[in-house]
């Protein structure tokens, strides 16, 4: 198992954890996807290390597409509700998790820095879309504002495995 510095999992599981904040799907398909290029052993015996499968990314990635579109419904309940802010910060854990066990670190530790970094984006991430809503770009507009940010920042996150 390749040994990566302290900071690279600890940026990326922030990073994921923000991004879990603002779209619950985006934080397993990012981990799934850095994963599913890690090849330890170990790590595929790991609770966690189902995310090193690359069907199961693939299938994590259709399913955070399926929550870019899910989003923008009339019906689609508000991200501050506890049931969403839960998922959220299950998704955040899951992918730190994760993140963490692969490099060699606490999956616990992993876990609960997700999940904060989660439960804090869901919030910030709330109110910032609230505000732009407010500029007149509307909630579908600042939606897709979100998904473009929440697809930029993932890419660069798995680009920085």
């Amino acid at each position: 198992m390749a040994k990566h510095s302290t900071i690279k999992p600890l940026k990326q599981v922030f990073g994921i954890g923000i991004l879990a904040g603002m779209r619950s799907a985006a934080a397993p398909a990012i981990a799934g996807h850095i994963l599913s290029e890690h090849r330890g052993r170990r790590f595929r015996q790991h609770p966690v290390g189902s995310f090193s499968s690359i069907a199961i990314a693939d299938v994590l990635k259709i399913m955070a597409l399926g929550e870019f579109l899910v989003d923008k419904l009339p019906f689609t309940p508000k991200r501050t509700k506890p049931v969403s802010v839960a998922v959220r910060c299950l998704s955040g854990a899951l992918a730190g998790a994760g993140i963490f066990e692969a490099a060699g670190k606490k999956a616990l530790t992993g876990a609960v820095l997700g999940c904060v970094a989660a439960g804090l984006s869901t919030f910030s991430s709330f109110y910032l879309r609230k505000a732009l809503s407010r500029t007149g770009a509307g909630n579908f507009i600042s939606g897709i504002v979100e998904d473009a940010f929440v697809v930029s920042a993932g890419i660069k996150l798995a680009q920085s495995a």
